[in-house]
């Protein structure tokens, strides 16, 4: 096998896992498939989250993932495809940033590692088993690259710099005001170990 049959077949292989990645993504937001919540349910989150307004919000992540996903799987205006979807994962970059890199504590890896897929199969282009070779490349030129990718890039800082990050809760005293309201109200640590154990087993009984 030659080596450009090999780079072709590994792009194929990569467009293949990121856009699929991506379009299960899309469709979660889009329809509420393979555990979802759909647009509603989205756009809440999204205003959660900071993304005003929440439902043009949700509709352009779903389409960015969705829509860029099945372009780069066909491997069809690979650039607009690839920019697209590296744009949307900006997005999501930002919400997770503050908890670090790694995923296990909720940092940005995951989505980062699908930005830059896609955004290197834009770069790269699709490779022979694609849509964008079988048209000659009519949606893949040069300077669709980086126009693509200007227009992407201005999308996504404009906004995730419009984003209004929410600020975290305020943890409110309860008991010490409960008690100053009631001094002769017990506390847990005021009552023995055996009750307390004994209220939680009737709690969850019933």
């Amino acid at each position: 096998m030659s080596c450009l049959h090999r780079k072709d077949l590994g792009l194929l292989a990569l467009r293949i896992g990121t856009g699929g990645v991506l379009m299960a993504h899309g469709a979660q937001k889009l329809f509420g498939w393979f555990g979802g919540h759909g647009l509603d349910g989205t756009a809440k989150g999204m205003e959660a989250m900071g993304f005003v307004p929440g439902r043009q919000s949700a509709l352009a992540a779903g389409l960015g993932e969705a829509g860029g996903g099945a372009l780069l799987v066909l491997g069809l205006a690979t650039p607009a495809a690839g920019a697209a979807a590296a744009g949307t994962m900006v997005g999501a970059v930002a919400v997770h940033q503050p908890n670090g890199f790694f995923g296990q504590k909720g940092g940005y890896e995951y989505p980062a590692f699908l930005g830059l897929s896609a955004a290197a199969l834009g770069v790269a282009g699709a490779g022979r088993y694609s849509l964008d070779h079988l048209t000659r490349h009519r949606l893949d030129r040069g300077l669709y690259v980086a126009l693509a990718f200007a227009a992407s890039a201005a999308a996504a800082i404009s906004v995730v710099g419009r984003r209004v990050v929410p600020a975290p809760p305020v943890a409110t005293p309860a008991a010490p005001a409960a008690r100053a309201a009631s001094p002769s109200a017990p506390t847990p640590d005021d009552v023995p170990t055996a009750v307390q154990e004994r209220v939680v087993d009737d709690g969850s009984d019933a």
